[in-house]
């Protein structure tokens, strides 16, 4: 069974692109409301369940808040793909920067990965919102996976480099 996104309530919670603009614990600028350090956001249950949501083929969305849990384990399987041939945290490091610098396709664009889960955008207001929360929310997921996918003496977590080798809903990773 494939674990689901505990963000159901989206009251007062505002959207792009019919995904919420969930709240982060984030120390990087973005449109993403801040959340309390304490609590659970959707970058650690991303990270939480990636290992294995990625096991799945199909995933039933039951809140909007899903997609946005599809979108990051399909990136965090990216990033891992990324970190594969990195040996040591510092390269690691380089490399998620450097994924970090692509651009950032929005719904109704070239190159999104789920043309069909997300609604495109009405305005090109709403596009460059969703943009800056999509690259606000891979930042802070990078930033947490690389904390993951390296042990504290700076060499890679096998128990992570494994997942690089799945593919996340039968996509081909580019």
């Amino acid at each position: 069974m494939v674990y689901h996104s505990s963000f159901v309530d989206e009251e007062g919670i505002s959207k792009a692109c019919g995904c919420p603009l969930l709240p982060l614990k984030s120390h990087i600028r973005g449109p993403a409301p801040v959340s309390e350090q304490d609590t659970t956001d959707i970058v650690d249950e991303a990270i939480t369940f990636f290992r294995a949501n990625v096991f799945f083929k199909n995933f039933d969305i039951k809140s909007s808040s899903d997609k946005l849990l599809i979108y990051l384990t399909l990136y965090i399987n990216i990033a891992l793909k990324r970190l594969e041939g990195c040996r040591t945290l510092a390269e690691g490091t380089k490399a998620i920067i450097n994924l970090g610098l692509e651009n950032v396709p929005v719904p109704g664009e070239a190159g999104f990965p789920f043309p069909s889960l997300f609604s495109p955008a009405q305005s090109k207001k709403e596009a460059e919102l969703f943009r800056n929360y999509l690259k606000q929310i891979r930042e802070e997921t990078s930033g947490r996976l690389l904390s993951v996918a390296y042990r504290p003496n700076g060499t890679p977590n096998k128990w992570w480099s494994a997942f690089s080798k799945r593919k996340f809903m039968n996509m081909v990773l580019p």
